[in-house]
C-alpha cells in the first residue's frame, strides 16, 4: 500500500517527536539522580545487598572490594538503571586482598565506603565511616552465612579482627583456628565477611537517607589509652589515624612497649 506525501510526513514527525520526548525523559531521569555532583542514593534491602555482595565476591575472582561495591551500587543499577549502571564496576577489583594482595585496608570496607563517596562528601561520610570501621574492629566475623557456600559449604568459626586491615584480620582468624590462608575455608570466610560488611554498610546508608541517625561507636580501649599521650594535647603528638593500636603494637611487635613510660 502506497502512502501519500502527507502521511509520510506525519509518520516522520511522530517518530521525531517521540524520540525527542524519550531524550527529555532520560535527561530528567539522569538529572533527578544527580545533585550537586553527587549521585542520589536509594535505600536497599540489607539482606538482598549482602547476598548480592557475597555472590559477586566470586565473580571472575574479583574479590571483596568488588563484591561490596556491587552489593550497593550494583544493586541500585539493577533497580534504577542510570547513572548507577554507568559506573565501570570492574575497577573495584583493585581492592582485592587489601589492594592488589598487599593486605592493607580490608577490601570489603573499601568497596562499601567507595560506594558512599558517590553519594556524600566528607563531612557527611566521615561519621558513617567511623561507625562502619569501629564496628568491624569489634565484630565477630565472618557472620553472614549463605544458603549454600560457594567455596566451602558449612559452618565457619569466628574471631574478632581488632583491625580494619586485611593482613591482621585474616591472619588472626587463620591462626586462632588453625586454618591455612590458601584454603577454601579462608576464601569462604572472606566472601562471607564481604556479605556482612555490605549488610552493615547498607543499614548505615539507609539510616542516613532517612535522616534517622545511627549510633557512632567510640574509639576502642587501646586507641583511647594511647591517644591520651599521642595527641595534640599529649606529650608525644605522633599518632596518625583512628584505628585500634593493639593489632599492630602488641604480639609480634610487643618490643615497642619496652621501657615505655
Amino acid at each position: 500500500m502506497q502512502m501519500s506525501r502527507r502521511e509520510v510526513l506525519g509518520t516522520i514527525s511522530g517518530v521525531l517527536v517521540g524520540s525527542a520526548l524519550t531524550g527529555v525523559n532520560m535527561a530528567f531521569s539522569r538529572e533527578a539522580a544527580v545533585q550537586d555532583g553527587y549521585w542520589v542514593p536509594h535505600k536497599l534491602d540489607a539482606e538482598q545487598a549482602a547476598a548480592f555482595a557475597y555472590e559477586n565476591h566470586f565473580y571472575k575472582g574479583y574479590g571483596c572490594c568488588y563484591g561490596a561495591f556491587q552489593g550497593i551500587v550494583g544493586m541500585m543499577a539493577r533497580k534504577y538503571g542510570a547513572p548507577y549502571d554507568t559506573f565501570p564496576m570492574h575497577m573495584m577489583e583493585v581492592g582485592k586482598s587489601g589492594i592488589s594482595e598487599w593486605g592493607t585496608i580490608c577490601g570489603a570496607l573499601l568497596g562499601a565506603v567507595s560506594a558512599w563517596a558517590l553519594f556524600w562528601g566528607r563531612a557527611d561520610r566521615d561519621p558513617m565511616v567511623d561507625e562502619l570501621f569501629t564496628w568491624y574492629e569489634l565484630a565477630s566475623l565472618p557472620g553472614y552465612k549463605p544458603k549454600k557456600g560457594l567455596a566451602f559449604d558449612g559452618d565457619l568459626p569466628a574471631s574478632v579482627p581488632a583491625s580494619v586491615l586485611c593482613h591482621p584480620s585474616v591472619s588472626k582468624w587463620c591462626y586462632e583456628h588453625g586454618i591455612d590462608m590458601n584454603s577454601k575455608q579462608r576464601s569462604e570466610r572472606c566472601a562471607r565477611v564481604t556479605g556482612t560488611v555490605t549488610h552493615r554498610a547498607v543499614a548505615i546508608m539507609n539510616a542516613k537517607i532517612d535522616k534517622a541517625g545511627f549510633a557512632v561507636l567510640g574509639p576502642g580501649a587501646s586507641r583511647t589509652a594511647c591517644g591520651a599521650c599521642h595527641s595534640p594535647d599529649g606529650e608525644s603528638d605522633i599518632l596518625k589515624g583512628k584505628m585500634e593500636c593493639k593489632a599492630c603494637h602488641s604480639g609480634a611487635l610487643a618490643d615497642v612497649f619496652n621501657d615505655h613510660p
